[in-house]
């Protein structure tokens, strides 16, 4: 999986049983686009999911998870990421930036007899009106992800 949703939203899929959408926004130096939800969609707890179903990993392998994403805002919300077939926690969780700069997410996944069918991105609206969640670049490669 290579994703950076600059030739639209690869093989994303919207949740038909959430609140609102993550929408195509323009990068600021206007060199492709990324997935965002503006701070002022939906109502405070309303969720909006992204979902990527898997179809080709291997059982009993590791794979990382590989994101950028950027929390931009006061009380804007917050950014999970789940993945099918495990216990409802998230996996990844995040809900506020010391700025608006992007940061990079990363998650090992550990597969066992039973693979992961999708990676779910969801946004928990926050308190706030201005900002925004945006989430580009998603990598799964297979193996450990890298030390820094």
């Amino acid at each position: 999986v290579d994703c950076s949703f600059s030739r639209g939203v690869c093989e994303w899929k919207q949740d038909t049983n959430d609140d609102f959408d993550w929408n195509p926004a323009d990068r600021d130096r206007g060199d492709g686009y990324y997935m965002a939800v503006p701070a002022f969609v939906g109502r405070k707890k309303d969720m909006g999911r992204l979902k990527l179903l898997l179809t080709d990993l291997k059982p009993r392998s590791s794979y990382c998870l590989m994101f950028s994403y950027r929390i931009a805002g006061e009380r804007v919300g917050k950014l999970r990421v789940f993945l099918a077939n495990k216990k409802p926690a998230p996996i990844w969780e995040q809900n506020k930036g010391k700025d608006e700069r992007w940061r990079t997410g990363k998650v090992e996944i550990f597969q066992g007899t039973e693979t992961t069918s999708s990676i779910t991105f969801e946004s928990e609206r926050g308190k706030g009106k201005t900002g925004e969640i945006g989430v580009d670049n998603v990598i799964l490669v297979p193996g450990l992800c890298p030390e820094e």
